[in-house]
Order: structure tokens, then sequence, then C-alpha cells
């Protein structure tokens, strides 16, 4: 099969992030193993009880070799552009694919599919190794459990296998992109009418906290400390959210949620961001919940493995993105790239798309990989 064909079967797979992604592990299982993979599955509920899957597969024998890493969950798509089709019917239209998760990252899957089976006859010198996983899109979850639980993958670890994570990146080789950090503080109150004295309004302790978290943003935004010319923006990405959850004007608030996000580049000291958090926190009387520490992820620009993907590739640099993978949880793998098709620009939008010809030149660079790395 080619790259668009296994590209429009995996988009007709409706893998919203709160749905089970079951059914496109089964599938992936499947083609593995025609393929000549041996198997894992690894299953787990989410938070809301919901079954979630990741397969791994290796064929090939020893260690060392490559390691490729792509997610199956999409973001939803409650608005689409056309009613011509839906978000889960892919559709060519002239030179593009269209369809939710077609570029973030059904195609590069697609794509690494089809290198395989080209390859498929060969003998393998080195393992290939592909993990598939589940909740990239909401806080890489499915990977925490392959980092975890995968015997592939601690084989991968231990064997320095060449990892690449395929989101979209127009073919150019990432060495680096930002981390994912979040936490939530809740202030309590009490609710009454607002008339009376027998409310506590949660959002007074919640105010001094909000006031705190604008300082922290402040400086990382003004203190060279924390900025990073490599990365644009350069600065630290913040999203600081806040819901009282009280609907009636004459109603004190029963409680107070604030939820912060944040990217740091490498480097940046984000666990001391989040002790000043949680500190202020403690001194407002307000509980403070850590949601996500995801690391960034580094790689030298300038070390042999990062020269010789470059080369492989045709790139005559190496770039940095500011959006997250599943790659902050596999920091493990000393070597590990971020290289896909497609244009992150096309992701999560209402008429999403990768052109054919990404899938086409994706599909032929991993066959150069896949060859250069694990054949004779």
């Amino acid at each position: 099969m080619t790259a668009l064909e296994y590209t429009r079967d995996l988009v007709a797979f409706p893998t919203v992030s709160t749905s089970s992604n079951t059914a496109i592990c089964t599938y992936l299982e499947d083609v593995m193993k025609r393929l000549g993979f041996g198997t894992e599955r690894i299953t787990y509920l989410d938070a809301e009880g919901v079954e979630k899957v990741n397969v791994v597969g290796k064929k090939g024998t020893g260690t060392g070799g490559m390691a490729y890493f792509g997610h199956t969950d999409v973001v939803p798509a409650d608005s689409w552009f056309s009613s011509d089709h839906g978000p889960f019917e892919p559709a060519v239209r002239g030179d593009r694919l269209f369809g939710r998760g077609s570029c973030d990252m059904k195609g590069s899957i697609g794509a690494m599919l089809a290198a395989v089976e080209a390859v498929a006859e060969s003998d393998l010198e080195q393992p290939l190794y592909l993990a598939f996983t589940a909740d990239e899109e909401i806080g890489y979850g499915g990977a925490e459990q392959v980092a975890l639980r995968s015997g592939f993958f601690r084989e991968m670890v231990e064997g320095d296998a060449r990892g690449i994570v395929g989101e979209p990146t127009l073919l150019n080789v990432v060495h680096a992109h930002k981390g994912t950090f979040g936490f939530r503080a809740t202030s309590y109150g009490r609710a009454a009418h607002s008339s009376t004295s027998e409310g506590i309004n949660a959002n007074l302790a919640m105010i001094p906290f909000l006031a705190e978290m604008k300082r922290i943003h402040d400086e990382t935004q003004s203190d060279p400390t924390w900025r990073d010319p490599a990365f644009d923006p350069p600065g630290i990405s913040w999203n600081i959210g806040i819901n009282d959850h009280t609907a009636a004007v004459n109603m004190t608030a029963a409680r107070s949620v604030c939820t912060v996000y944040f990217r740091p580049a490498p480097g940046h000291d984000a666990q001391a961001l989040i002790g000043r958090a949680k500190e202020a926190a403690a001194r407002c009387g307000i509980e403070f919940k850590l949601l996500k520490a995801g690391k960034p992820l580094y790689a030298d620009p300038g070390s042999a493995y990062v020269r010789e993907v470059m080369q492989l590739a045709g790139n005559d640099r190496c770039r940095t993105v500011c959006f997250g993978t599943d790659g902050t949880v596999l920091t493990a793998l000393k070597r590990l790239l971020v290289l896909g098709p497609g244009d992150i620009a096309q992701a999560h939008t209402e008429d999403e798309w990768i052109s054919l010809e990404q899938l086409d030149s994706g599909a032929r660079l991993y066959g150069d990989l896949i060859r250069h790395w694990c054949l004779s």
C-alpha cells in the first residue's frame, strides 16, 4: 500500500482523544504483524475510565537500529469546512488529502508504514521499532505508559536506538522543542446569596495567588535568563486561565479555579517556577495540583546523530519548534529528533490537510532512514 492509502485508512478512524483508540490500534497491530513485526499491546484506562491502547512493534533481531514514534489520537473536529465530506471521511482534492489527523499525524504514520512495506522483504541487520501511542494531544499519557511498561522501549534505550518522533515538520530536522508544564490551583468558599453574611467568596483567596502568577509571568518575559533566541517566541509561553463556576452575580463563589500551562525552553529551570507557584498557593491557603511536567526535548545540533539525519534529509540546518511531542516523556532515548511530513500550520484547523507530495517524500525519507540504519 502507498502512504496515501494507509493515511486514508487511518483518518477514517474517529480517534478524538476523549474516545477509545482501540480500533485503530487493532488495525495497526494487524498491519505490523503482516509486515513481520512482533508486537506488544499496552492498554490503560484514562482519567475518565476510557480504554486506551498503545502498540509497539519490533522487526529484526538484536539491538540498536531505528525507533519511530507516532500518536493515533486527534483533536476534536466540532466544526468542519466542507459539507461534501466529514472530518473522518478522507478526501483528495487536487494535491491535498483532507481529514482530521491527516497532518497531525496520521500522514506521518502512513508514510512510515509505506516505507516499511517497501523494505519488508529485506533482511534487517539491526532492528526497526514502531510505537503508536494514545493521548498525545491531551498530555502524552500513552507515551508515558510506553516508557514505563514496554519491554521493546527498554530495548531501544539499552541498545541506543536512533529515535524519530514523526510529528509534522515539513521533513525538516528538529533538534529541540519546548516542554509542557501545567498545574491547577483551587480555592474553596461557600455559596450563599451575596446580600447576606453567610457566604465565603472563593475568589478572595484566589486574587493574591493570581497577582503572584502575573509577577512570575512578567519576570519570565523581561528577564533574559528566561529567554532563548533559538526559539520563536524566545520567551516562556504562558496560558493562565481562571473560572469561578458561578453563573449568578448575586451568589458568592463556592470554588475558584486557576489553571496554568507554560512552555519552558531547554535549560530553563521549570521546577523553580513550579516551586514558586506552589509556595504562593500555600500562602494563600488554596489547593495546588501539578498536572503535567513534560521536559523539553534537546539534542546537540552539532552532534554526529543530528548531522547524520540532516544529511539524509537533505537539510542545510536543523531547527527548533515551540510545540510539544511525545518526545517529552521519551528522553531516556539519548538519540531522539522530530522529523515528519506535513506542515504544523495545517494541524488542528477546520480544513486540516496534508499535501500528497509530503506523503510521498515522507515515505521516501523514512525508507532511506530504515535502509541506512537497519540494512547492511
